[in-house]
């Protein structure tokens, strides 16, 4: 990969510590950060990026089968594998839920979200490299809440009074990350994101693209068709062409 990483991992640093002065109680029982047990993945993710992206992707947070396991947003394991050609190296989390283990690259349970987006974008740009000239996908939040259950909890589920300081460390942190990459078109990846990208971008047009989860039902009626017709519509993309 040619592209110089454009995100100072001392500003990933920064946040994760920021974050950690924030406290979360019932239903959460568990946190996953994948920037204290999964570096090597973030890290080698970051050295993908372009400096000055045409289009901004914003999805929600990881899931428990993708970046939790990988560091890579909407990180699939076999996608990681195939397609970025990386195999990084991941570490335990502190505290770690005994039904949501981290297995790393050794994990076999499926991410459909992330087999559906980065699926989509092989069979459009066909490799990374090409991909990454101009675009890039990128997480609101990259912690995940688990319940006792072992259950994901999104940020949208977390309790009003507990949500409301993490979007604030959030929103600055995005802040951040669009003032350095200064993009041309925001693309959000399902209503929170659109919801993010708009507090931080008022004024701005922002492009909803259906979240690629087999848990909401538009995605699963040919996801792929609908964001590429979405994208081609809103002229981000060429109709026939990367």
């Amino acid at each position: 990969m040619a592209h110089d990483p454009v995100m100072d991992p001392d500003v990933y640093e920064r946040f994760s510590t920021e974050l950690e002065t924030l406290s979360f109680s019932d239903p959460v029982s568990h946190v996953y950060d994948p920037w204290r047990y999964a570096q090597e993945g973030m890290r080698a993710y970051l050295n993908l990026l372009s400096s000055s992206p045409r289009v901004f992707y914003l999805g929600m947070n990881p899931g428990p089968w993708g970046m939790a396991q990988t560091g890579i947003p909407f990180g699939a394991v076999e996608m990681v594998r195939e397609w970025f050609k990386l195999s990084p190296v991941v570490d335990s989390p502190q505290h770690e839920h005994p039904k949501r283990p981290i297995q790393g690259m050794a994990c076999t349970r499926r991410e459909v979200s992330g087999r559906r987006l980065w699926g989509l974008m092989r069979d459009r740009f066909g490799t990374p490299e090409v991909f990454f000239q101009d675009q890039i996908v990128w997480p609101y939040c990259h912690w995940m809440w688990l319940k006792e259950t072992g259950a994901n909890l999104p940020p949208n589920a977390l309790r009003a009074a507990e949500r409301k300081p993490l979007e604030e460390v959030c929103d600055r942190f995005l802040g951040e990350c669009l003032s350095v990459w200064n993009p041309r078109h925001l693309v959000a990846i399902g209503q929170y994101a659109e919801a993010a990208l708009t507090r931080v971008r008022p004024g701005i047009e922002v492009i909803r693209i259906p979240h690629p989860s087999p848990a909401s039902p538009a995605a699963n009626r040919d996801w792929s068709g609908s964001v590429t017709r979405i994208l081609v519509d809103a002229g981000i993309w060429q109709d026939g062409q990367p």
